[in-house]
């Protein structure tokens, strides 16, 4: 004949289909996670996390996942499914920063906690230590320390980071230096939780310890002008320059330990790109703390163990807004096995990752490609794939397939308007140099109206 027609498949257990031998086939895709979609290969259902895979398959070393794509064509709506499906085996998804956005229905849906924040919504005071001081008083003394010293750590951090958006290139080592001493300063001196004017007029004062390490010899005239510029900066911290006030008052919503939180910046407009990415940064930073403390009391044993599927979208944003961003958020995102947390970050393309002026930087950034568990990758362009090549090895069938996805949508004229687009749903899963899954990713009815990212049309 000619042609041969294509035997029909159905799919089923072991115990259903044993005696079809040798006609039947396994279906070669992992069954271990959240059910994320059909493979396109075999028909086979995938399930796939990071959560799940390197705590009870072993498949992954890192629970973590890099997550690219065009846009339109899924990212968020397949590291929704993961939420959702982790979120039922008992990990709280959280979301530090939701731009457009994206998962603030879910996690309402789920029961959660939605921050707003934004010029006159909401406010988040960087050094807030959150519940760190209440809950160092209740754990034995070397647990205390660490935990006062991280609290410490990520404050001074998110201050340089705040500091390097305002300027575009991060403090000198002379002001870090002072900052970090004054931090201290105002943890021994203040009754209550500090805000930025607080820190401001303790460099003011020009107490003896800082004039110590500021090096000015004895003389406060030069005291005052070593410290200008760091002055000026935090004054542009207060409401006065481009970043506005959201980081100068008490914070209006504490995040909770025990749901699922997303902090919504949606109301922050793309074109004050500089106050997404500081306030991307900032949650970043109140966020980790948080879990920081839910940790150190479940390893004292005064609170159950709780473990969290961090979600950090729109990574881009915050590595352009200056330089030495992408060792600060090299910072907060390297200690993520050892904390108990899972974590997906999420960009366009790895020229996103690629763009940046300094080579020291683009080296970091691509960096957060390799150390992931998981790479996962929807459409991308042909121009993309020698990058990506470098740090996730692919076949050219591989290679072709994600630029398949990557083509337009073609028009329906007969309903008048855009056919989905061919790789609307697609993925494909890498892990090291093992074979790509590719993956249709279809919604149930349930998650329809929490995946409608298009409500206001």
């Amino acid at each position: 004949m000619g042609y041969v027609e294509a035997p029909p498949e159905w799919r089923g257990t072991t115990v259903q289909v044993c005696g079809l031998w040798p006609f039947a086939a396994g279906s070669g895709t992992p069954a271990v996670g959240v059910p994320l979609g059909r493979s396109l290969t075999g028909g086979g259902t995938l399930c796939c996390d990071p959560i799940s895979w390197f705590q009870r398959a072993k498949l992954i070393l890192n629970p973590s996942e890099f997550v690219l794509g065009k846009p339109g064509l899924g990212k968020s709506t397949i590291v929704r499914r993961q939420a959702l499906g982790l979120a039922g085996y008992g990990v709280n998804p959280v979301v530090f920063g939701d731009l457009k956005p994206d998962y603030a229905d879910l996690i309402r849906a789920l029961g959660g906690q939605v921050i707003e924040l934004g010029r006159g919504r909401g406010y988040l005071n960087v050094l807030d230590p959150g519940e760190s001081k209440a809950a160092a008083a209740r754990l034995p003394e070397a647990a205390r320390r660490s935990l006062l010293a991280d609290a410490h750590g990520r404050r001074l951090n998110a201050v340089a980071s705040l500091i390097t958006v305002l300027r575009g290139a991060p403090p000198a080592d002379r002001e870090e230096t002072i900052l970090n001493a004054a931090l201290k300063l105002l943890d021994d001196r203040f009754v209550g939780v500090p805000v930025l004017a607080d820190l401001l007029k303790v460099i003011q004062e020009a107490p003896d310890e800082l004039r110590a390490v500021a090096l000015d010899r004895g003389d406060v005239a030069r005291y005052r002008e070593i410290t200008e510029t760091l002055e000026s900066s935090l004054i542009g911290l207060l409401g006065d320059g481009r970043l506005g006030e959201m980081f100068s008052r008490p914070t209006s919503e504490p995040m909770r330990r025990d749901s699922p939180v997303c902090f919504d910046v949606s109301a922050i407009d793309d074109g004050e790109s500089s106050l997404q990415a500081a306030a991307l940064l900032a949650c970043w930073s109140y966020g980790f703390g948080a879990i920081s403390v839910a940790q150190a009391l479940a390893d004292a044993g005064l609170e159950p163990r709780r473990n969290y599927f961090v979600i950090l979208d729109e990574l881009w944003r915050v590595l352009r807004a200056g330089r030495g961003l992408v060792d600060r958020v090299d910072a907060l995102t390297r200690l993520n096995r050892q904390r108990g947390v899972g974590m997906a970050m999420i960009t366009h393309t790895m020229s996103d990752l690629l763009a940046l002026p300094a080579e020291e930087d683009r080296m970091k950034a691509k960096g957060f490609v390799e150390r992931a568990g998981m790479v996962i990758t929807g459409g991308l362009p042909a121009a993309e794939m020698p990058q990506l090549n470098s740090v996730v090895p692919m076949t050219m069938a591989e290679q072709r397939m994600i630029e398949d996805w990557s083509t337009p949508p073609s028009w329906d004229s007969t309903r008048g308007e855009e056919a989905p687009p061919p790789g609307l749903g697609n993925f494909m899963i890498k892990v090291g140099g093992r074979p790509g899954i590719p993956v249709h990713v279809d919604l149930t009815p349930a998650e329809l109206d929490v995946n409608n990212t298009n409500r206001r049309w």
